[in-house]
Protein backbone atom coordinates (compact mmCIF):
# COMPACT_ATOMS: atom_id res chain seq x y z
CA UNK A 1 0.00 0.00 0.00
CA UNK A 2 1.26 3.45 -0.94
CA UNK A 3 2.61 5.67 1.81
CA UNK A 4 0.90 9.08 1.88
CA UNK A 5 2.85 10.65 4.75
CA UNK A 6 6.26 9.83 6.18
CA UNK A 7 7.83 11.76 9.05
CA UNK A 8 11.49 11.30 9.90
CA UNK A 9 12.96 12.66 13.14
CA UNK A 10 10.66 15.68 13.23
CA UNK A 11 11.40 18.20 15.98
CA UNK A 12 10.00 21.68 16.50
CA UNK A 13 11.61 24.02 18.99
CA UNK A 14 10.34 27.38 20.16
CA UNK A 15 11.93 30.15 22.16
CA UNK A 16 9.62 31.29 24.94
CA UNK A 17 8.47 34.86 24.61
CA UNK A 18 10.11 35.35 21.22
CA UNK A 19 9.21 35.08 17.55
CA UNK A 20 11.15 32.27 15.90
CA UNK A 21 14.24 31.40 17.92
CA UNK A 22 15.11 34.93 18.95
CA UNK A 23 17.58 37.48 17.58
CA UNK A 24 19.27 37.79 14.18
CA UNK A 25 22.59 36.80 15.80
CA UNK A 26 21.00 33.54 17.02
CA UNK A 27 19.66 32.80 13.54
CA UNK A 28 23.07 33.49 11.95
CA UNK A 29 24.78 31.31 14.54
CA UNK A 30 22.37 28.48 13.82
CA UNK A 31 22.81 28.83 10.04
CA UNK A 32 26.63 28.89 10.25
CA UNK A 33 26.95 25.86 12.53
CA UNK A 34 24.40 23.76 10.66
CA UNK A 35 25.13 24.69 7.03
CA UNK A 36 28.83 25.60 7.11
CA UNK A 37 30.32 23.54 9.93
CA UNK A 38 27.88 20.65 9.54
CA UNK A 39 27.20 20.53 13.29
CA UNK A 40 23.90 20.01 15.10
CA UNK A 41 21.66 23.00 15.75
CA UNK A 42 23.00 24.45 19.06
CA UNK A 43 19.51 25.36 20.23
CA UNK A 44 18.30 21.79 19.93
CA UNK A 45 20.86 20.78 22.52
CA UNK A 46 19.44 23.11 25.16
CA UNK A 47 15.76 22.63 24.43
CA UNK A 48 13.77 20.88 27.14
CA UNK A 49 10.64 18.78 26.99
CA UNK A 50 7.44 20.81 26.81
CA UNK A 51 5.81 20.27 30.22
CA UNK A 52 3.19 23.03 30.09
CA UNK A 53 2.40 22.87 33.82
CA UNK A 54 6.00 22.98 35.11
CA UNK A 55 8.30 25.95 35.58
CA UNK A 56 12.02 26.01 34.84
CA UNK A 57 14.72 28.35 33.60
CA UNK A 58 14.88 27.04 30.01
CA UNK A 59 14.23 29.57 27.24
CA UNK A 60 13.80 26.92 24.54
CA UNK A 61 11.24 24.12 24.55
CA UNK A 62 10.43 21.27 22.23
CA UNK A 63 6.88 21.41 20.98
CA UNK A 64 7.70 18.18 19.11
CA UNK A 65 10.69 15.91 19.61
CA UNK A 66 11.99 13.12 17.35
CA UNK A 67 8.65 12.26 15.75
CA UNK A 68 8.68 9.29 13.35
CA UNK A 69 5.68 7.67 11.65
CA UNK A 70 4.25 6.44 8.37
CA UNK A 71 0.63 6.79 7.24
CA UNK A 72 -0.67 4.76 4.32
CA UNK A 73 -3.21 5.81 1.73
CA UNK A 74 -6.76 5.44 3.01
CA UNK A 75 -5.79 5.37 6.71
CA UNK A 76 -7.97 7.19 9.21
CA UNK A 77 -5.70 8.22 12.08
CA UNK A 78 -6.87 9.75 15.34
CA UNK A 79 -4.28 11.98 17.05
CA UNK A 80 -4.96 12.42 20.74
CA UNK A 81 -3.24 13.96 23.74
CA UNK A 82 -3.63 16.63 26.37
CA UNK A 83 -3.77 20.35 25.60
CA UNK A 84 -0.27 21.56 24.74
CA UNK A 85 1.00 18.08 23.86
CA UNK A 86 1.99 19.15 20.32
CA UNK A 87 -0.93 17.86 18.24
CA UNK A 88 -1.71 21.14 16.49
CA UNK A 89 1.98 21.84 15.88
CA UNK A 90 2.31 18.50 14.11
CA UNK A 91 -0.70 19.22 11.92
CA UNK A 92 0.64 22.68 11.05
CA UNK A 93 3.90 21.09 9.93
CA UNK A 94 1.98 18.54 7.84
CA UNK A 95 -0.10 21.36 6.34
CA UNK A 96 3.09 23.37 5.62
CA UNK A 97 1.88 26.27 7.76
CA UNK A 98 5.18 26.04 9.64
CA UNK A 99 8.37 24.10 9.04
CA UNK A 100 10.11 21.68 11.40
CA UNK A 101 13.26 22.78 13.18
CA UNK A 102 14.77 19.39 12.44
CA UNK A 103 13.83 16.39 10.32
CA UNK A 104 11.76 16.08 7.17
CA UNK A 105 8.23 15.29 6.03
CA UNK A 106 7.42 13.48 2.78
CA UNK A 107 3.81 13.94 1.61
CA UNK A 108 2.41 12.21 -1.43
CA UNK A 109 -0.69 14.11 -2.54
CA UNK A 110 -2.57 17.34 -2.01
CA UNK A 111 -3.49 18.31 1.54
CA UNK A 112 -6.78 19.91 2.61
CA UNK A 113 -6.57 21.13 6.18
CA UNK A 114 -9.05 22.57 8.64
CA UNK A 115 -6.89 23.83 11.49
CA UNK A 116 -8.74 26.82 12.92
CA UNK A 117 -12.09 28.51 12.43
CA UNK A 118 -11.83 30.72 9.36
CA UNK A 119 -8.46 29.43 8.15
CA UNK A 120 -8.02 30.33 4.48
CA UNK A 121 -11.08 32.62 4.40
CA UNK A 122 -11.10 36.35 3.70
CA UNK A 123 -13.69 38.11 5.91
CA UNK A 124 -14.63 40.70 3.27
CA UNK A 125 -15.42 38.09 0.60
CA UNK A 126 -18.73 36.25 0.35
CA UNK A 127 -19.11 32.59 1.13
CA UNK A 128 -19.22 31.76 -2.59
CA UNK A 129 -16.05 33.77 -3.29
CA UNK A 130 -14.29 32.14 -0.36
CA UNK A 131 -15.07 28.69 -1.74
CA UNK A 132 -13.07 29.61 -4.85
CA UNK A 133 -10.33 31.27 -2.78
CA UNK A 134 -10.03 28.35 -0.38
CA UNK A 135 -10.11 25.84 -3.22
CA UNK A 136 -7.32 27.70 -5.03
CA UNK A 137 -5.23 27.69 -1.84
CA UNK A 138 -5.72 23.92 -1.70
CA UNK A 139 -4.40 23.63 -5.25
CA UNK A 140 -7.71 23.10 -7.08
CA UNK A 141 -8.47 24.44 -10.55
CA UNK A 142 -11.42 26.77 -11.12
CA UNK A 143 -13.27 24.18 -13.26
CA UNK A 144 -12.88 21.60 -10.50
CA UNK A 145 -14.26 24.00 -7.90
CA UNK A 146 -17.19 25.01 -10.13
CA UNK A 147 -18.08 21.36 -10.69
CA UNK A 148 -18.25 20.81 -6.93
CA UNK A 149 -19.79 24.20 -6.02
CA UNK A 150 -23.43 23.19 -5.56
CA UNK A 151 -22.43 20.08 -3.62
CA UNK A 152 -20.30 22.19 -1.28
CA UNK A 153 -23.04 24.77 -0.70
CA UNK A 154 -25.66 22.08 -0.09
CA UNK A 155 -23.46 20.22 2.41
CA UNK A 156 -22.57 23.39 4.33
CA UNK A 157 -26.22 24.26 5.04
CA UNK A 158 -25.54 28.01 4.69
CA UNK A 159 -27.08 28.43 1.22
CA UNK A 160 -29.19 31.38 2.38
CA UNK A 161 -26.04 33.31 3.32
CA UNK A 162 -23.69 32.12 0.58
CA UNK A 163 -23.53 35.58 -1.06
CA UNK A 164 -23.03 37.37 2.28
CA UNK A 165 -19.52 38.38 3.46
CA UNK A 166 -18.25 35.73 5.85
CA UNK A 167 -17.32 38.37 8.43
CA UNK A 168 -21.02 38.28 9.31
CA UNK A 169 -21.01 34.50 9.81
CA UNK A 170 -21.08 32.89 13.22
CA UNK A 171 -18.17 30.59 14.15
CA UNK A 172 -20.43 27.60 13.52
CA UNK A 173 -21.28 28.84 10.00
CA UNK A 174 -17.57 29.40 9.34
CA UNK A 175 -16.84 25.79 10.24
CA UNK A 176 -19.75 24.46 8.18
CA UNK A 177 -18.52 26.18 5.04
CA UNK A 178 -14.82 25.50 5.66
CA UNK A 179 -15.42 21.78 6.25
CA UNK A 180 -17.66 21.53 3.22
CA UNK A 181 -14.86 22.96 1.06
CA UNK A 182 -12.13 20.77 2.55
CA UNK A 183 -14.19 17.56 2.42
CA UNK A 184 -15.73 17.93 -1.04
CA UNK A 185 -12.75 19.13 -3.06
CA UNK A 186 -10.55 16.35 -4.36
CA UNK A 187 -7.47 16.35 -2.15
CA UNK A 188 -5.73 13.12 -1.22
CA UNK A 189 -5.21 14.00 2.46
CA UNK A 190 -7.70 15.65 4.84
CA UNK A 191 -6.49 17.12 8.15
CA UNK A 192 -9.07 18.20 10.75
CA UNK A 193 -7.97 19.77 14.04
CA UNK A 194 -10.71 19.94 16.70
CA UNK A 195 -12.70 22.67 14.94
CA UNK A 196 -15.77 20.45 14.54
CA UNK A 197 -16.43 20.99 18.24
CA UNK A 198 -17.66 24.48 17.30
CA UNK A 199 -20.49 23.03 15.21
CA UNK A 200 -23.76 21.70 16.56
CA UNK A 201 -24.35 18.00 17.25
CA UNK A 202 -26.22 17.44 13.98
CA UNK A 203 -23.42 18.92 11.89
CA UNK A 204 -20.73 17.01 13.81
CA UNK A 205 -22.54 13.77 13.02
CA UNK A 206 -22.84 14.81 9.38
CA UNK A 207 -19.10 15.60 9.21
CA UNK A 208 -18.08 12.30 10.78
CA UNK A 209 -20.28 10.48 8.29
CA UNK A 210 -18.72 12.41 5.42
CA UNK A 211 -15.19 11.66 6.60
CA UNK A 212 -16.01 7.97 6.92
CA UNK A 213 -17.50 8.01 3.44
CA UNK A 214 -14.53 9.68 1.74
CA UNK A 215 -12.07 7.44 3.57
CA UNK A 216 -13.77 4.19 2.57
CA UNK A 217 -15.14 5.22 -0.82
CA UNK A 218 -12.44 7.54 -2.16
CA UNK A 219 -9.47 6.06 -0.33
CA UNK A 220 -8.46 9.42 1.09
CA UNK A 221 -6.20 9.67 4.11
CA UNK A 222 -7.66 11.43 7.18
CA UNK A 223 -5.85 12.81 10.23
CA UNK A 224 -8.32 13.78 12.92
CA UNK A 225 -7.58 15.57 16.20
CA UNK A 226 -10.35 15.70 18.80
CA UNK A 227 -10.89 15.48 22.54
CA UNK A 228 -14.15 13.64 21.88
CA UNK A 229 -13.03 10.04 22.27
CA UNK A 230 -16.33 8.68 20.94
CA UNK A 231 -15.87 10.57 17.66
CA UNK A 232 -12.26 9.39 17.40
CA UNK A 233 -13.31 5.80 18.13
CA UNK A 234 -16.16 5.81 15.61
CA UNK A 235 -14.14 7.31 12.75
CA UNK A 236 -10.55 6.14 13.15
CA UNK A 237 -9.03 2.69 12.87
CA UNK A 238 -5.57 3.61 14.15
CA UNK A 239 -4.36 6.19 16.62
CA UNK A 240 -1.35 8.17 17.75
CA UNK A 241 -0.90 9.43 21.32
CA UNK A 242 1.33 12.49 21.76
CA UNK A 243 2.63 13.30 25.24
CA UNK A 244 4.85 16.33 25.88
CA UNK A 245 5.80 16.51 22.20
CA UNK A 246 6.67 12.84 21.78
CA UNK A 247 4.73 9.90 20.39
CA UNK A 248 4.13 7.54 23.31
CA UNK A 249 1.63 5.12 21.78
CA UNK A 250 0.54 4.02 18.30
CA UNK A 251 -1.63 1.18 17.02
CA UNK A 252 -5.29 0.23 17.13
CA UNK A 253 -7.43 3.17 18.15
CA UNK A 254 -9.00 1.42 21.15
CA UNK A 255 -5.56 0.53 22.55
CA UNK A 256 -4.30 4.10 22.11
CA UNK A 257 -7.41 5.56 23.77
CA UNK A 258 -7.00 3.16 26.69
CA UNK A 259 -3.36 4.26 27.11
CA UNK A 260 -4.42 7.91 27.03
CA UNK A 261 -7.22 7.59 29.55
CA UNK A 262 -5.05 5.51 31.87
CA UNK A 263 -2.23 8.08 31.94
CA UNK A 264 -4.75 10.94 32.30
CA UNK A 265 -6.27 9.45 35.45
CA UNK A 266 -3.38 7.43 36.89
CA UNK A 267 -2.96 10.00 39.70
CA UNK A 268 -6.44 9.14 40.96
CA UNK A 269 -7.35 6.27 43.29
CA UNK A 270 -10.29 5.05 45.34
CA UNK A 271 -9.28 7.27 48.27
CA UNK A 272 -8.02 10.81 48.75
CA UNK A 273 -7.17 12.86 51.80
CA UNK A 274 -6.52 16.61 51.87
CA UNK A 275 -4.33 18.29 54.44
CA UNK A 276 -6.33 21.19 55.86
CA UNK A 277 -4.49 24.37 54.91
CA UNK A 278 -6.92 27.27 54.80
CA UNK A 279 -8.35 27.85 58.26
CA UNK A 280 -10.49 30.69 56.87
CA UNK A 281 -12.60 28.52 54.58
CA UNK A 282 -16.15 28.08 55.84
CA UNK A 283 -16.48 24.65 54.19
CA UNK A 284 -13.86 22.24 52.92
CA UNK A 285 -13.84 18.79 51.31
CA UNK A 286 -11.14 16.96 53.26
CA UNK A 287 -11.61 13.30 52.35
CA UNK A 288 -13.25 11.04 49.80
CA UNK A 289 -13.44 7.29 49.51
CA UNK A 290 -15.05 4.59 47.35
CA UNK A 291 -16.29 1.77 49.59
CA UNK A 292 -18.24 -1.46 49.28
CA UNK A 293 -21.23 -2.70 51.27
CA UNK A 294 -18.89 -3.66 54.15
CA UNK A 295 -17.46 -0.12 54.42
CA UNK A 296 -14.13 -1.32 53.05
CA UNK A 297 -12.25 0.91 50.57
CA UNK A 298 -12.54 -0.68 47.15
CA UNK A 299 -11.73 0.25 43.56
CA UNK A 300 -13.16 -2.74 41.64
CA UNK A 301 -16.88 -3.58 41.62
CA UNK A 302 -19.13 -6.03 39.87
CA UNK A 303 -22.05 -4.51 38.00
CA UNK A 304 -24.47 -6.29 40.36
CA UNK A 305 -23.02 -4.59 43.47
CA UNK A 306 -23.89 -1.28 45.06
CA UNK A 307 -21.14 1.34 45.04
CA UNK A 308 -20.75 3.87 47.85
CA UNK A 309 -18.93 7.21 47.66
CA UNK A 310 -18.12 8.57 51.13
CA UNK A 311 -17.33 12.28 51.40
CA UNK A 312 -16.05 14.07 54.52
CA UNK A 313 -16.69 17.83 54.78
CA UNK A 314 -15.25 20.16 57.40
CA UNK A 315 -17.70 22.91 58.39
CA UNK A 316 -16.43 26.00 60.24
CA UNK A 317 -19.58 28.11 59.78
CA UNK A 318 -23.18 26.96 59.26
CA UNK A 319 -24.38 28.06 55.82
CA UNK A 320 -27.81 29.49 55.05
CA UNK A 321 -28.16 27.29 51.98
CA UNK A 322 -25.87 24.40 51.08
CA UNK A 323 -25.82 21.82 48.32
CA UNK A 324 -23.38 19.49 46.60
CA UNK A 325 -22.97 18.60 42.94
CA UNK A 326 -21.31 15.41 41.81
CA UNK A 327 -20.66 14.01 38.35
CA UNK A 328 -19.50 10.55 37.38
CA UNK A 329 -17.68 10.40 34.04
CA UNK A 330 -16.65 7.47 31.90
CA UNK A 331 -13.14 6.93 30.52
CA UNK A 332 -13.90 9.26 27.59
CA UNK A 333 -14.77 12.18 29.87
CA UNK A 334 -18.52 11.95 29.14
CA UNK A 335 -20.88 12.56 32.06
CA UNK A 336 -22.83 9.38 32.82
CA UNK A 337 -24.44 10.44 36.11
CA UNK A 338 -24.86 13.88 37.62
CA UNK A 339 -26.45 14.45 41.00
CA UNK A 340 -27.41 17.68 42.72
CA UNK A 341 -28.48 17.26 46.34
CA UNK A 342 -31.26 19.77 45.67
CA UNK A 343 -32.83 17.01 43.55
CA UNK A 344 -33.67 15.21 46.79
CA UNK A 345 -36.27 16.05 49.43
CA UNK A 346 -35.02 16.90 51.93
CA UNK A 347 -31.64 18.08 50.69
CA UNK A 348 -29.15 15.59 52.15
CA UNK A 349 -26.70 18.38 53.02
CA UNK A 350 -29.21 20.72 54.66
CA UNK A 351 -28.49 19.36 58.15
CA UNK A 352 -24.74 20.04 58.16
CA UNK A 353 -23.21 20.77 61.57
CA UNK A 354 -20.02 22.42 62.80
CA UNK A 355 -16.99 20.14 62.59
CA UNK A 356 -16.57 17.06 60.42
CA UNK A 357 -19.58 15.73 58.52
CA UNK A 358 -19.70 12.42 56.61
CA UNK A 359 -22.00 11.84 53.65
CA UNK A 360 -22.67 8.79 51.53
CA UNK A 361 -23.74 8.67 47.89
CA UNK A 362 -25.04 5.23 46.96
CA UNK A 363 -24.98 4.07 43.32
CA UNK A 364 -27.47 1.26 42.91
CA UNK A 365 -26.66 -2.03 41.11
CA UNK A 366 -26.84 -2.16 37.30
CA UNK A 367 -26.59 1.64 37.07
CA UNK A 368 -23.16 1.73 35.43
CA UNK A 369 -21.90 -0.36 32.53
CA UNK A 370 -18.54 -2.10 32.37
CA UNK A 371 -15.68 0.43 32.42
CA UNK A 372 -13.60 2.97 34.30
CA UNK A 373 -15.28 5.91 36.10
CA UNK A 374 -14.05 9.17 37.58
CA UNK A 375 -15.82 11.18 40.28
CA UNK A 376 -15.91 14.99 40.13
CA UNK A 377 -17.27 16.87 43.17
CA UNK A 378 -18.01 20.46 44.09
CA UNK A 379 -19.85 22.30 46.88
CA UNK A 380 -21.89 25.50 46.82
CA UNK A 381 -23.36 27.46 49.70
CA UNK A 382 -24.58 30.84 50.91
CA UNK A 383 -23.43 32.59 54.08
CA UNK A 384 -25.91 35.44 54.19
CA UNK A 385 -25.16 37.59 51.11
CA UNK A 386 -21.78 35.90 50.61
CA UNK A 387 -21.70 33.04 48.05
CA UNK A 388 -19.31 30.13 48.46
CA UNK A 389 -17.98 27.63 45.95
CA UNK A 390 -15.44 24.83 46.43
CA UNK A 391 -14.57 22.69 43.43
CA UNK A 392 -12.58 19.64 44.44
CA UNK A 393 -12.46 18.52 40.79
CA UNK A 394 -11.69 14.94 39.81
CA UNK A 395 -10.99 13.19 43.08
CA UNK A 396 -11.80 9.48 42.83
CA UNK A 397 -11.58 6.60 40.37
CA UNK A 398 -13.18 3.15 40.33
CA UNK A 399 -13.90 0.30 37.92
CA UNK A 400 -17.02 -1.70 37.11
CA UNK A 401 -16.76 -5.13 35.48
CA UNK A 402 -19.35 -7.43 33.93
CA UNK A 403 -19.17 -10.37 31.56
CA UNK A 404 -22.20 -9.00 29.70
CA UNK A 405 -21.19 -5.46 28.77
CA UNK A 406 -24.52 -4.74 27.07
CA UNK A 407 -26.16 -4.24 30.45
CA UNK A 408 -25.99 -1.01 32.37
CA UNK A 409 -26.90 2.57 31.65
CA UNK A 410 -24.53 4.51 29.40
CA UNK A 411 -26.55 7.71 29.22
CA UNK A 412 -26.63 10.73 31.44
CA UNK A 413 -28.97 10.16 34.38
CA UNK A 414 -30.59 12.37 37.00
CA UNK A 415 -33.15 9.96 38.44
CA UNK A 416 -33.23 9.32 42.18
CA UNK A 417 -33.86 5.61 41.57
CA UNK A 418 -30.23 5.20 40.50
CA UNK A 419 -28.51 7.13 43.28
CA UNK A 420 -29.16 8.02 46.90
CA UNK A 421 -27.63 10.67 49.21
CA UNK A 422 -27.57 10.30 52.98
CA UNK A 423 -25.75 11.72 56.02
CA UNK A 424 -24.01 9.30 58.38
Amino acid sequence: MAINIKAENISKIYRLGEIGTGTLSHDLERWFKVNVLGKEDPFLQIGVTNHTSSKDDANFVYSLRDINFEINQGDTVGIIGKNGAGKSTLLKILSRVTSPTKGKININGRVASLLEVGTGFHPELTGRENIYLNGAILGMKKKEITRKLEEIIDFSGVEKYIDTPVKRYSSGMYVRLAFAVAANLESEILIVDEVLAVGDAEFQKKCLGKMGEISKGDGRTILFVSHNMNSIQNLCKTGMLITNGMITSTGRINDVINNYTFTSSEHLSSHFNVKVKDQQKELEIVEGMVIDTNNIPCQYFDISNSIYLQIKILCREIPVNFFGYITIKNMYGEIIIESDTNDFTPNALSNIQLGYNNYILKINPYTLAHGEYIVDLCLAAEFGPKPYFDNAGEILKFYVSDSNTKRGNNRISRTSSLIEWQKI
